[in-house]
């Protein structure tokens, strides 16, 4: 069955047909003029409601249903975030604020920096504030200051405001017995992005299709996935009465190219495996001691000989989706085809597709060099590949 809209013309004519063959007579022109009015005004309330019902329709379908806040009678709602709540895995995580040490150089040990003073990221122009109080009675003292505004009123909020360890910050007002500018020493929380509707609805979809089962590897991707910033997980059985879950981060929220997540963010995900939305320690089995790792990255080294330098940007390309793509293969979690196998052969392939599109006829010799000297290899416990270096000859 096929549930087109029709259009308001076709079904405007169709009920003006209906009400001529139901009189069964030639109408005058004024009293038809009349029913042509009519069947547009009823045409435009038949469609209206063929689309009211179309849409209620798609909210029964994660994939479909809404972002936008709607109102029905009176209550305000928005329908995938309706679907969270309803699954458990509560609203869209918020944007967070970045909250960091900074070193600060005492000149004269007298004084303290007081609660709410202002320093500034001129690179960026975001604001952070001084969270407490401290005194001047050391060479150098330790801040903590989080970020409050930035430059586009976003409010200091998400990515803007993580800094990395050296660089620098500056006191908006020169205060005495201290020098104006101060360097980051640690980040306590890495700000992370408001969570977009699409990663928020793929955690909708992944909590319908993996039902919490008290401790299975479904679980602890999911837990770990809650967390701000992290993008996969990776659960293994560990030691007796122990679970290993390996995470990895994304780019922005870790400051890794190889999305090795933060401490702050590995806390988070211990804290995330213990604890539920509500912050109720109700989640993992209580026999199992969890222990979370960051992922690493093996680099494979490339050799390519005999191709057009025409094509080698378009090469590189392709076989560095190759190696982000792969990842450890989990039986009972991974789903099929596996990608947990780096193969020479699926990179010749790669290059010969290449080749072939831009009217190659032979493809070119790939020599295949990885850190295991093999022409293949499987990743396990943790381990992504990236792309090393490629060398054309």
């Amino acid at each position: 069955m096929n549930l087109q809209t029709p259009s308001v013309s076709d079904i405007s004519t169709n009920i003006s047909n209906q009400l001529q063959g139901s009189i069964g007579q030639t109408i005058p022109y004024l009293p038809k003029a009349f029913l042509l009015v009519l069947s547009k005004v009823l045409a435009g309330v038949f469609i209206l409601l063929w689309k009211y019902a179309g849409f209620t329709l798609l909210q029964l379908f994660i994939p479909y249903a809404a972002t936008k806040e709607i109102d029905v009678n009176g209550t305000r709602l928005t329908p995938l975030v309706e679907w969270g709540r309803l699954l458990g895995i509560g609203d869209p995580l918020a944007a967070t604020r970045a909250i960091l040490d900074v070193s600060v150089v005492v000149t004269n040990q007298t004084g303290s920096i007081v609660q709410g003073t202002q320093l500034i990221r001129k690179e960026t122009g975001v604001v952070y504030v001084v969270t407490a109080e401290v005194l001047l009675n050391a060479g150098t003292v330790t801040v903590r200051v989080r970020a409050v505004s930035d430059q586009n009123n976003g409010g200091g909020v998400g990515t803007l405001g993580n800094l990395q360890i050296g660089d620098a910050v500056s006191f908006a007002s020169p205060l005495a017995n201290i020098r104006r500018d101060a360097e980051v020493t640690a980040a306590v929380v890495t700000a992370e992005d408001a969570e977009d509707w699409d990663d928020y609805r793929r955690r909708v979809l992944e909590r319908a299709q993996a039902k919490p089962q008290g401790g299975a590897y479904a679980d602890y991707r999911l837990w770990a996935r809650s967390v701000p910033g992290i993008v996969n997980a990776y659960p293994y059985t560990g030691d007796p009465g122990q679970v290993d879950v390996y995470v990895e981060a994304s780019v922005a929220s870790s400051g890794s190219a190889d999305g090795i997540p933060t401490a702050p963010q590995i806390s988070a995900v211990v804290a995330a495996i213990d604890y539920d939305v509500e912050g109720l320690p109700s989640r993992r089995p209580a026999n199992a001691a969890v222990n979370v790792y960051p992922i690493t990255r093996l680099a494979f080294d490339v050799t390519i000989q005999g191709l057009s330098s025409a094509l080698e940007a378009q090469v590189t390309e392709a076989i560095t989706s190759y190696y982000l793509e792969r990842e450890p293969f989990i039986v009972g979690l991974s789903l099929l085809p596996r990608k947990d196998r780096v193969l020479e052969t699926s990179l010749v392939g790669i290059v010969d597709q290449i080749v072939n599109a831009n009217g190659g006829v032979v493809g070119p010799v790939l020599q295949f060099i990885a850190a295991s000297e093999t022409p293949s290899h499987s990743l396990n416990f943790g381990e992504k590949a990236k792309l090393g270096s490629v060398t054309y000859s």
